[in-house]
């Protein structure tokens, strides 16, 4: 772990943990910071914070991450000196966000090892875009729709429809179901989903996830998801 840097703060920062997934987001200057988190927060991502590459790797060196939000410019160490540390232990997507927008800047943050390059200033919605493609492709699944028995999800719109009837779920209830399918084929624990969908405003583990998916039961009224006792839940296909 990188000298001075507050375990505290780490361990506050931390997600006790993917809406979707579970995003760290290093920027340097707050308010933009503090906006792209909420931002997050508010689709349903779990975010972690941190305020230079330092941290940041401080971060990473003790949680998983779906992606990385990656400002260049910062103090103790910038994004170019975060990206040739953390490609050396991590495949993690990397998306920078850049006020630098010429080519030669852009090549530059690919070549170092970075998935996408969007440069400041730039919409909140292409921000989304980017970084749901990112995590696909990183899970291998590239299409924006996946039908299950029936019941279609739809990555980018965030609308589940069981044939032809749309289903309302909540942004924790889509981010679980989203992180299932991505994750298919696969047991997810309870800690697991929890780690991915809830961030550090949550308290306790306690049941919330076994309600969360007995909700979306309820509302598909298509068992898509299977319980694997004491083991967790499954979306197979």
């Amino acid at each position: 772990m990188p000298e001075n840097v507050p375990v505290q703060k780490i361990a506050i920062n931390k997600l006790v943990s993917e809406n979707l997934m579970r995003i760290l987001v290093v920027e340097d200057e707050p308010d933009l910071l503090r906006t792209i988190a909420k931002a997050l927060r508010e689709k349903g991502y779990a975010v972690d914070e941190a305020t230079d590459g330092s941290e940041g790797l401080s971060c990473a060196a003790i949680s998983r991450y779906d992606a990385i939000i990656l400002d260049m410019m910062m103090p103790v160490m910038d994004g170019t000196q975060f990206l040739a540390k953390f490609r050396k232990l991590y495949t993690t997507p990397v998306l920078i966000l850049s006020a630098r927008d010429t080519v030669a800047n852009r090549v530059d943050g690919l070549n170092l090892g970075a998935d996408d390059y969007l440069t400041k200033p730039f919409a909140m919605v292409e921000l989304f875009a980017r970084l749901q493609a990112l995590i696909r492709r990183s899970l291998g699944a590239g299409d924006n729709n996946v039908t299950i028995q029936g019941v279609t999800i739809n990555f980018e719109s965030k609308l589940v429809n069981v044939g032809k009837r749309k289903v309302e779920l909540t942004a924790k209830e889509f981010s679980i179901i989203e992180l299932l399918v991505l994750k298919k084929n696969r047991v997810m624990s309870r800690s697991d989903i929890f780690e991915h969908v809830y961030d550090a405003n949550e308290d306790s583990m306690s049941n919330l996830v076994d309600v969360h998916i007995s909700n979306i039961r309820k509302k598909l009224e298509v068992d898509i998801i299977e319980t694997r006792r004491g083991q967790g839940y499954i979306i197979s296909v």
